[in-house]
């Protein structure tokens, strides 16, 4: 693939990447040791100029390093989530020390997510089983919301800041909303169990498994945000309406051959979503949103639209570039790799 640029991270195994929201030029990778089990961690903040990708600063931590995001204030800060339980707010104007420290969860952070409408404050997910709110301008959380088991991913509604998903090893997603009162629920307003069979019938074709699951990813549509996407230990991609909670999956996504471990959105098209998986495989799909309806079926059977075949380990991250042309796509695996490829290119089989 003429179209790939390539950088190593010899003896750190990538665990997420993200383009900054700024540049087109910036990206960041979150790294551990020893893939992760026990050591160091390693956040390289990346620059992509004339002679490739180039280094513009690193940051290790005690404990390995699986999440990170951008601050949305700053264009020189971002958020690593680490294997103590701590988040660890970075400048790159700033040499080897973090600026800020937030460490009240009890076990691995897992996820973290800056609030991209009002931009004050950041949501973190951890093992321990809670989702906690931050602001970056103190230490203690704002609040703590309780899912009750190992809470593997959290992200904010992309138009409504009081909204918050998660998803976890019950594998359920589930929705809160901070408007409302605390009561009982704590916020929460939909717990959607994504395993189960959609009451319509499906399309023709393989059935997804019935049985529940570890979901491990899930992202907000950028055009219609009322749908989420989920990939988990099931190997299955599903869209839900969070307006239906009961409705069971909107469509379904079948293809990779083991545990679904990130996926997001494509920001320049409704329909389009890329996931990275333990089979070694990212894959480029539609979700069948924008194709003819189905007369037989109200539940739609997306479509793989193409294969990267590239990371020889487990592929752990992936982000869209917010900026161009619209197709650059950054992937990382465990094979100390981080790839940047134009899926563009590869739709039109130029890869």
């Amino acid at each position: 693939m003429a179209a790939m640029l390539e950088f190593r991270t010899p003896g750190w195994n990538p665990y997420a990447v993200k383009y900054s929201p700024y540049y087109d030029s910036r990206i960041a990778v979150a790294s551990a040791a020893n893939y992760g089990i026990v050591g160091n961690g390693r956040v390289f903040c990346l620059g992509l100029g004339p002679q490739g990708v180039q280094i513009e600063k690193t940051f290790d931590t005690n404990d390995a390093q699986y999440d990170l995001a951008w601050s949305e204030i700053n264009e020189n800060q971002l958020l690593v989530a680490c294997g103590d339980g701590s988040i660890k707010l970075y400048d790159m104007n700033v040499n080897e020390f973090p600026i800020m420290n937030f460490h009240e969860h009890k076990r691995e952070t897992f996820s973290v997510a800056w609030s991209p409408v009002t931009k004050d404050t950041f949501a973190s997910s951890s093992w321990d089983g809670t989702i906690k709110i931050w602001s970056p301008a103190r230490k203690d959380s704002i609040k703590t919301l309780p899912v009750g088991n190992c809470t593997y991913s959290t992200s904010y509604c992309p138009s409504n800041p009081n909204i918050i998903s998660a998803v976890s090893t019950d594998s359920h997603l589930r929705i809160f909303d901070l408007r409302t009162p605390v009561n009982a629920q704590y916020h929460l307003t939909a717990k959607i169990p994504v395993h189960l069979p959609s009451p319509a019938p499906l399309p023709h074709g393989p059935v997804p498994p019935a049985v529940p699951a570890e979901i491990l990813t899930h992202d907000w549509n950028k055009y219609n945000h009322t749908v989420i996407a989920t990939g988990g230990v099931d190997k299955v991609i599903r869209t839900f309406d969070i307006r239906n909670p009961s409705g069971g999956p909107a469509s379904v996504m079948l293809g990779h051959e083991y545990a679904v471990r990130r996926l997001a959105w494509s920001p320049h098209a409704s329909d389009i979503l890329i996931s990275a998986s333990y089979d070694m495989t990212v894959r480029l799909w539609t979700d069948g949103s924008t194709m003819p309806a189905q007369q037989e079926s109200p539940v739609k059977a997306g479509i793989q639209l193409s294969i990267m075949n590239r990371h020889t380990e487990f592929a752990t991250g992936v982000d869209w570039c917010l900026f161009g042309v619209g197709g650059w796509v950054a992937t990382v695996g465990w094979d100390e790799r981080l790839l940047l490829w134009d899926a563009n290119r590869m739709l039109q089989g130029q890869a």
